[in-house]
């Protein structure tokens, strides 16, 4: 089984990116607002991939498949109003873990999240986010790209 191990922040300020990547991100969402497991497509500039992911907070199930681009296209009109799009910038934090610094677009604007994967929930755990990072929201289900992409910026 494939598990994601992740918590996720609000961002207080905008680090310096000049060394991250940037990728254009466009995501919708397949599932039912009360499916327990998201079905998502997504686009990342010119890849395209179909992801499910399972309930829970810190740790889920993950699995991912790159799609082409007619896959994504045939099945992307289903997505209509359950949508996110964002600038996701990835970089490295002091003592090597990756980051991905979510920059939402359109009506989530000016919404901004960085995610931090980890290897173990003892990892998790014990890490100490950089001053940058805002709130803990890895249990707030408001969070969810899937909850934001149906109901908005949480309140």
């Amino acid at each position: 089984m494939s598990k994601e191990i992740e918590r996720k922040f609000l961002v207080s300020e905008l680090p310096d990116l000049n060394e991250a990547k940037k990728a254009v991100v466009r995501q919708g969402y397949l599932t039912a607002p009360e499916d327990s497991t998201e079905l998502r497509l997504r686009q990342k500039n010119d890849s395209f991939f179909l992801t499910l992911k399972g309930s829970g907070g810190l740790v889920r199930v993950e699995r991912e498949a790159e799609i082409s681009e007619q896959q994504f296209g045939t099945f992307w009109p289903e997505t209509e109003g359950r949508r996110v799009e964002k600038e996701r910038f990835t970089g490295r934090l002091p003592g090597g873990l990756s980051f991905e610094l979510d920059v939402f677009q359109g009506d989530l604007s000016p919404l901004r999240l960085v995610e931090v994967e980890f290897a173990s929930e003892t990892e998790a755990h014990e890490f100490v986010p950089p001053e940058w990072f805002g709130e803990d929201v890895t249990e707030d289900k408001r969070y969810k790209n899937k909850n934001m992409a149906i109901n908005g910026i949480p309140s």
